[in-house]
Formats: structure tokens, C-alpha cells, sequence
């Protein structure tokens, strides 16, 4: 991409932001932080459990989270896309499985957002067939649908509108994963 591009491409970006809606403050979702690390202390804090964070979207939560667990862990992640560079449903394609033995281990999955649950439902299943003893998932932001989830998140940290959202590890085309805040793209 030569200056030009991305030049246009951070001013679209900004005026994106600038025209969005503010639904979590920073204070809003560092309090949703720290409930959920609590949370998961209480329930898998002396189980020295495997983390498996969903790449890309979880990297800013995980990063958040994981110095807020207080107790012994190992980390791994997995990666696997289902809508690639489409905004509808697709095939599920794992990018990257498990590397660190799930077998007879405790397993906690980090996604940013439990949209309508079937990639996070495919991934707690792949952890299960594995041979996990448990798979517990959480997630930043679970998105409030009007029709029922293969899955429900075992920690939520905030309830968001179904709308388009952005912030906080999720991203609006490609930008503002970095924010600390979430927002809605106006119109959305």
C-alpha cells in the first residue's frame, strides 16, 4: 500500500471513530476486567488449568486478563477462522490447534466477543475431543442476539447491543482493536 492509501485509510479510520457510538468507557471495562478475573479465580484458580486464548481478536483481552490471575497456569492459543475476510458465516478453517497437551487438563478459552457462539461451540468441542477434563469459556463481550447461542459463555465481562462493535481486541475493518474503550459503528 503506497502513502497515499494509507493516509486515506487512517482518515477513514478516524472519521469511523470520531461518528461511533461510546457504549464502555476505559473505567467500565477494567471494572468488567477485574470481575471477570475474580470470577475465574474463584472457579479455576487451584486447578492449574491450560489457557487457550483465540487468536487474533482475544490478544488485547488476554494480555488485560492473564496479569490479573494471580495463580499457575501454562498458555497456548489456537487460531481458526470462519469468516476470513467476509462479514457472514462460513466454513471453519483451523489456522493453528492446541500445541500443549489438552489431555486430562483443565482448559479456559479467551475470545474477545461470543457473537452468535459457533466458532467458539466448534473450538470447546475440538478441546474436548482432545481429551480435556473440562473446557470453561470466557469471553469480553457477549453479544445480545434474539436468538439462542450453541453456546453460552461460562464469564462474560460486558453485555453488548447486536450491533456492529469495535474496541477492546475487536475490530471495525481491520483498525481500533487497540482502543480501550467499545464502541459501535454509528448506523450499526
Amino acid at each position: 500500500m503506497d502513502a497515499p492509501d494509507l493516509k486515506q485509510r487512517q482518515r477513514a479510520a478516524e472519521d469511523m471513530l470520531a461518528q461511533a457510538d461510546l457504549l464502555f468507557d476505559r473505567a467500565q471495562c477494567e471494572a468488567a476486567l477485574q470481575r471477570l478475573a475474580a470470577d475465574i479465580t474463584a472457579t479455576l484458580g487451584g486447578r492449574y488449568p491450560l489457557v487457550l486464548p483465540v487468536m487474533g481478536g482475544a490478544v488485547v483481552f488476554t494480555g488485560k486478563l492473564l496479569p490479573l490471575l494471580r495463580f499457575p497456569l501454562d498458555f497456548d492459543y489456537v487460531h481458526v477462522s470462519r469468516y476470513g475476510d467476509k462479514l457472514a458465516g462460513g466454513n471453519f478453517h483451523w489456522v493453528r490447534s492446541p500445541q500443549a497437551s489438552v489431555a486430562g487438563r483443565d482448559v479456559l478459552v479467551l475470545d474477545d466477543i461470543l457473537d452468535e457462539g459457533h466458532t467458539l461451540a466448534a473450538i470447546r468441542e475440538h478441546v474436548l475431543q482432545l481429551g480435556a477434563a473440562s473446557c470453561h469459556t470466557a469471553v469480553f463481550a457477549n453479544k445480545l442476539l434474539d436468538k439462542p447461542k450453541p453456546l453460552y459463555a461460562d464469564f462474560v465481562g460486558i453485555d453488548v447491543p447486536n450491533r456492529y462493535v469495535f474496541g477492546y481486541g475487536m475490530d471495525a475493518a481491520g483498525v481500533w482493536r487497540n482502543l480501550d474503550e467499545v464502541y459501535a459503528l454509528a448506523g450499526h
